[in-house]
């Protein structure tokens, strides 16, 4: 497909911008970290306890440079772009610690630069600067609105709400919607309420019930300072894919909102912080499907590989530092592990193993290096062997959540309990053999699902007299050992 006019000056800005964070990075090498996922991935919480655990001394034996005592210290730094806010690490740490409590999600991208000094395995001395960059995994799921229509668009949203169990989610923004004629005059109100009934829609998709992950345009769950401005206010209509809206149309009114949309919100965010990054973390909640049915498990495969697809992927060159920046390694990472018994931790790998296979396939045609890991950033529960009659079940003990519910039983928060979720089955191929390969809470009641993970607290920690406590994790070290250990050999 040919380059229009703004695609090659698009490309002429990234260019200049490598080239700027080219010489910048020669005297001070510095690796540029993604972390992103989809909602309550657990984003803030790894960010948090990556630091904590660098700076403070958390115990990592498969993280080689800090195992074997290469790295000297780590250290916080001053924020690097006075553009973007801060990553709130002390608040989100006193949280975690002080409260027993999980820091709010992810509604905006910050950074955070962390300094670490090293000794090479050659005993030179070094320091290389982690800048990570925080950002909501819906904002990936935009990306590719840049290269659709509107008219486009919209004819995807509209076949994918009316598919199971999407469609009684949207039947009253459906309802409204056949009211519409796209080539009438255009109209403020209609727009609107429209938008609004299309956010609804949204938002009802992605209610633990039913989990739901492909929910673009991103920005309509999490407006921030554009909540009501003309960018956020539009909606799918039912109109030709290859047809052309006719001046002055509520179409034409769309079409216009829909572009604002993308240059507004979706190029600015590909421009100044997308396409700089060196490496990708992406956090998966894949338990939140398990719990919702067979449809958001599938859902859930499908923007996993609608968000490998936005990465500009490949192995990193000198070319393509100075002209085109590409992310050489991104690592996919099944989040809660906690919330199963060991026994369960590689299957769950598995599981996300065979959600990503198909896209991973294709990324590492181009030379990028790609994996999988299951972990908790901080691990709130323990495991015990539960006697039931006459078995023995793996089960976990942690203190769920205020309001959480199981068996007719609702937890106060303070209480611990000892819960046996389910086992994850030996061939991940058995959760994806259709509609009926497990039951979840889309489709029957709590208590007759397959799987039920409830959500926990933080667990209570003791000081050791030396600052915070360090945080009890799953398999953080190895995230680690793969995103960055190469850099600190």
């Amino acid at each position: 497909m040919a380059l229009s006019l703004s695609d090659i000056v698009e490309e002429a800005r990234l260019s200049a911008r490598a080239l700027l964070d080219y010489g910048e990075h020669l005297f001070n090498p510095t690796v540029r970290l993604g972390v992103t996922g989809l909602s309550r991935a657990g984003k803030t919480v790894f960010i948090t306890a990556l630091i904590h655990g660098l700076t403070r001394g958390g115990r990592f034996p498969v993280f080689e440079a800090y195992a074997s005592g290469r790295i000297a210290r780590a250290q916080l730094a001053p924020q690097p772009d006075d553009a973007v806010p801060r990553f709130a690490y002390e608040s989100h740490l006193h949280t975690l610690i002080e409260k027993r409590g999980w820091p709010n999600s992810t509604v905006d991208i910050s950074e955070l630069r962390l300094v670490i000094d090293y000794q090479r395995q050659n005993s030179a001395e070094r320091t290389l600067t982690l800048d990570i960059v925080d950002y909501p995994g819906e904002w990936l799921l935009d990306l590719p609105l840049l290269n659709k229509s509107y008219e486009q668009w919209a004819r995807e949203s509209l076949e994918l709400s009316r598919e199971k169990p999407r469609a009684p989610l949207a039947a009253v923004w459906h309802a409204q919607l056949a009211t519409l004629e796209p080539s009438g005059r255009e109209d403020e109100q209609a727009t609107l309420v429209a938008a609004k009934l299309f956010t609804d829609y949204l938002r009802a998709c992605r209610d633990e019930r039913f989990a739901m992950s492909l929910l673009p345009p991103g920005r309509f769950l999490m407006p921030g300072n554009l909540a009501g401005s003309p960018a956020l206010t539009f909606a799918p209509l039912d109109v030709p894919p290859d047809g052309a809206a006719p001046e002055g149309s509520l179409w034409a009114m769309m079409v216009r909102r829909y572009e604002a949309y993308k240059d507004v919100v979706v190029r600015p965010f590909f421009r100044d912080h997308f396409a700089r990054l060196d490496r990708q973390i992406v956090l998966v909640d894949a338990l939140a499907a398990f719990n919702s049915g067979p449809e958001a498990l599938h859902d859930l495969e499908a923007a996993l590989a609608g968000i490998l697809d936005c990465f500009r992927v490949g192995r990193s060159t000198l070319l393509s530092a100075l002209f085109r920046p590409r992310i050489d390694r991104i690592l996919f990472a099944a989040t809660k592990a906690d919330h199963l018994h060991h026994s369960s931790h590689d299957r769950l790998e598995a599981i996300l193993r065979r959600s990503v296979a198909r896209a991973v396939a294709k990324a590492e045609s181009t030379g990028a290096t790609i994996d999988v890991v299951a972990l908790a950033a901080v691990r709130a529960t323990r495991e015990a062997m539960v006697s039931r009659g006459h078995d023995k079940l793996p089960s976990i003990l942690g203190t769920p959540l205020p309001g959480e519910t199981d068996g007719g039983e609702t937890f106060d928060g303070e209480t611990e309990v000892a819960t046996f979720p389910g086992d994850l089955p030996a061939d991940p191929e058995a959760l994806f053999d259709g509609e009926g390969s497990f039951r979840g809470l889309s489709s029957t009641a709590a208590e007759a699902s397959d799987f039920r993970f409830l959500r926990f607290r933080p667990p209570p920690l003791e000081r050791d007299g030396d600052g915070a406590p360090a945080l009890p994790h799953i398999r953080l070290d190895r995230a680690l050992q793969f995103l960055i250990g190469d850099r600190l050999q």
